[in-house]
């Protein structure tokens, strides 16, 4: 027996169900039920019915399945698949961060841990955030944490000032507007699909202000950046994001060309995560997830306004 035939055999016996983001290794992803952007995955997590969910992600998706999911096991196949934007701001940070603003609403990206969204108000995706920031009254301060760069586009977007934690993605922040420059000129009939994450949204968007940038420009997230290339009448698309996403894109989109801004933007916390992993997690029943019920419990509500916004 093949290795994914032994899985999808396991995955009957275990009744189980395998989620996968879109950073996953291409083969990850063709084996999975669903694949998607951290959103989906909540949003699914929750939906199913099946009592074991294999998240292949990071910590961080699989607490936040464990927490919409109290009576499912989830098993995380490699328990080293961490992230760093999640590491760059602790709960008692952001304990000490909320108390030099009394009052004021926490927003936190899903890319946090357990603990942090404990603490907050909101959470959201970079597929909602701008949403999930229009629906806080405007009269209350915001802390948006830990992304700065996805902070600097919903206050760009919403022309609302907030208080912006200095986190930032180790893989986003490392794609160039200069390499993005370059790319555009040699395909000048290309769209660019930017991640709000990435450290070359703002450069890019002010570069095309500056006409230097001769092509359509869009931030959007992964989920977006599948649906707009499936849709668009391009024929080329310069990605800037994980390039994990390209396999989803290219399976979806076929006929299209998409290239990455930087082709060495690989999250190694998500490629840990292998089918013999997969395997191993549902043969074993490894590695659970489970948040603690009081942290889960104040983690919860964040999670599902994130959940119900946009």
């Amino acid at each position: 027996m093949g290795l994914v035939e032994e899985i999808r055999e396991l995955r009957a016996r275990r009744n189980a169900v395998i989620l996968a983001h879109n950073y996953q290794l291409p083969e990850v992803q063709d084996v999975a039920d669903f694949t998607g952007d951290s959103l989906a995955l909540a949003r699914r997590a929750a939906a199913t019915d099946k009592p074991v969910i294999v998240l292949c992600g990071v910590h961080f998706m699989a607490e936040t399945a464990s927490i919409l999911c109290p009576d499912k096991t989830v098993l995380l196949p490699d328990l080293e698949a961490g992230c760093s934007l999640a590491e760059s701001i602790t709960a008692e940070q952001l304990r000490k961060w909320k108390a030099q603003f009394p009052g004021s609403i926490v927003v936190s990206y899903v890319n946090t841990t357990a603990e942090v969204k404990a603490e907050s108000d909101y959470c959201c995706t970079s597929g909602n955030a701008v949403q999930v920031v229009e629906a806080v009254p405007r009269d209350c301060e915001i802390l948006f944490l830990p992304d700065m760069f996805l902070g600097a586009h919903v206050e760009r977007v919403t022309g609302r000032k907030m208080h912006v934690w200095m986190g930032e993605c180790h893989v986003h922040a490392g794609i160039d507007p200069l390499r993005l420059e370059a790319l555009a000129r040699q395909h000048p009939h290309a769209e660019a699909l930017i991640h709000p994450e990435c450290g070359c949204t703002t450069p890019a968007l002010y570069l095309a202000g500056e006409g230097k940038l001769p092509l359509p420009i869009r931030v959007l997230s992964t989920e977006a950046m599948v649906q707009h290339a499936a849709g668009s009448m391009a024929p080329e698309f310069l990605v800037a994001t994980e390039i994990g996403i390209l396999h989803r894109m290219r399976r979806e989109a076929p006929g299209k060309t998409f290239l990455p801004v930087n082709p060495d933007a690989s999250c190694h916390f998500m490629k840990r995560i292998t089918l013999e992993k997969v395997r191993d997690a549902l043969r074993f029943q490894q590695y659970e997830v489970r948040v603690p019920a009081a942290v889960a419990e104040r983690a919860r509500l964040p999670i599902e306004r994130m959940t119900a916004i946009g």
